[in-house]
């Protein structure tokens, strides 16, 4: 029985020697090549990193990737959505990121449409190659850009009359661009596309589990440490960081400033269902502490220097509008 176990613990240690062989399409600003932007894949290293598991990442067009996802030449995926055929073959992670897609348009547009059908007869950009899932005859004309800084050319030189962008690139020019994106875009409020992401290990391997457990244990701990701040560029993040269904807002840094950050400066991790308990009071998570309003944050916390380096700033690429 003895050398039964010892023969099961080898191979599990020998399956965790090897880097996890995953595969991903180029789909900016979740998957890509490195050099590209590529959250999700920056952030399920450095959560796999922690533990000391190690990635090797394979790029294949958007066709190939669902057959070489459930095929038996790579270990699982950085990103993947859910559906009954990939939990038959894949276990699953807490999700750990959304993709919701915002409709943007230029300055005075009406960006109130909350379907794709609402926009008929509309030009709509999105990135060629991308996965938007099943939108063919949804309604608008989609014409296809390069990438997502081709999309924003394209709408700001009124050749297509919206762009679909992720709320974390929207998120993106609010912190980087604010002027020009104040007065020259529309921000839609309601996402037309919403799906989670999980990273995903084949359930095959003899050490799965293991691996999709010690991934979930480290996500919080990334959250409350600005390792998701830093690596999706954001300034503030609202996520449920003790875990009681409540989220709370949390910064960059623990000097936060005089005022609370307004709604669309802040990027809501994960969305849910159930009506929010903090739409009358926010929490804030700050010094380590959750404090139930703004008012209860203290004063030494509601500074900011303009000399102090800026967290959302990383090695990781980002992307280079031009207005």
């Amino acid at each position: 029985m003895w050398l039964m176990a010892i023969g099961a613990a080898s191979i599990v240690l020998s399956a965790q020697a090897a880097p996890l062989r995953l595969v991903s399409t180029a789909w900016s600003p979740f998957t890509n090549e490195p050099g590209q932007p590529r959250f999700a894949s920056d952030l399920v290293d450095a959560a796999l990193d922690r533990v000391g598991i190690k990635t090797e990442t394979t790029i294949v067009d958007p066709i190939a990737f669902t057959p070489e996802l459930l095929g038996g030449r790579f270990d699982g995926s950085a990103a993947a959505w859910e559906d009954s055929q990939r939990k038959l073959v894949l276990a699953f992670s807490d999700p750990y990121l959304e993709n919701r897609l915002i409709l943007i348009g230029r300055k005075g547009t009406d960006v109130s449409a909350k379907t794709l059908s609402a926009l008929v007869g509309k030009r709509l950009g999105i990135v060629g190659g991308y996965s938007y899932g099943a939108i063919a005859g949804t309604g608008p004309a989609f014409i296809r850009s390069q990438s997502e800084e081709d999309s924003l050319a394209l709408l700001l030189q009124s050749q297509v009359d919206y762009v679909l962008m992720d709320d974390l690139v929207v998120q993106y020019l609010l912190n980087n661009f604010a002027k020009d994106a104040q007065q020259r875009l529309a921000l839609g409020s309601t996402p037309l596309i919403t799906r989670r992401l999980y990273f995903v290990v084949r359930r095959s391997r003899p050490d799965a589990d293991s691996i999709i457990n010690r991934f979930n244990s480290q996500l919080r701990g990334m959250i409350a440490d600005r390792t998701y701040h830093k690596l999706l560029h954001v300034a503030w993040l609202k996520a449920d960081i003790n875990g009681d269904g409540i989220p709370e807002y949390i910064p960059a840094t623990d000097q936060v400033g005089k005022t609370p950050p307004p709604p669309d400066h802040v990027y809501t991790l994960i969305t849910t269902s159930t009506p929010d308990k903090t739409t009358e009071k926010k929490r804030f998570y700050v010094g380590g502490n959750i404090y139930n309003d703004w008012a209860s944050v203290p004063d030494r916390y509601k500074v900011y220097r303009e000399d102090q380096p800026d967290p959302r700033r990383s090695t990781a690429s980002i992307f280079t509008f031009s207005w």
